[in-house]
């Protein structure tokens, strides 16, 4: 059976190949340090790095997406599955703790203004925009 997709284009050397790269390893790291810390969620850090090893090395996109969960849950955000409710939850009580933890601690009021803006911004985003995906 012949497919109808387009063929695709030779990949070209870029010069921000490095570039991605570095960016794909730090977002990983980033990644696996928000699989151990409890207020620092690791998905986004694994998605980041998968659109810029995409870019830079296929190789290492295709190794990061065979991972057993953080390939799956990076391959359902590329579908637009969207997230687990237990990870929905979890994402939500993280940011929520990590700026009532931080709030007090900013000595300037815009700063603590700032930190509850953004945070109800990621949980209103996380809880509105982001699909649940049912089991």
């Amino acid at each position: 059976m012949k497919s109808s997709a387009p063929p695709r284009p030779a990949a070209r050397p870029s010069r921000l190949r490095p570039l991605w790269l570095a960016a794909g390893f730090l977002f990983t790291g980033l990644g696996v340090l928000g699989l151990i810390l409890p207020v620092l969620p690791g998905t986004i850090w694994f998605i980041l790095a998968a659109a810029a090893f995409a870019r830079g090395d296929e190789r290492w996109e295709a190794w990061l997406l065979s991972r057993p969960v953080i390939g799956e849950l990076v391959r359902d955000f590329r579908a637009g599955r969207g997230m687990p409710a237990r990870a929905k939850w979890i994402a939500c009580l993280s940011i929520t703790l990590a700026v009532a933890l931080s709030v007090p601690r900013i000595p300037a009021v815009a700063g603590q203004v700032a930190t509850l803006l953004l945070g109800v911004a990621g949980v209103a985003y996380i809880l509105f925009m982001v699909p649940t995906r049912r089991a």
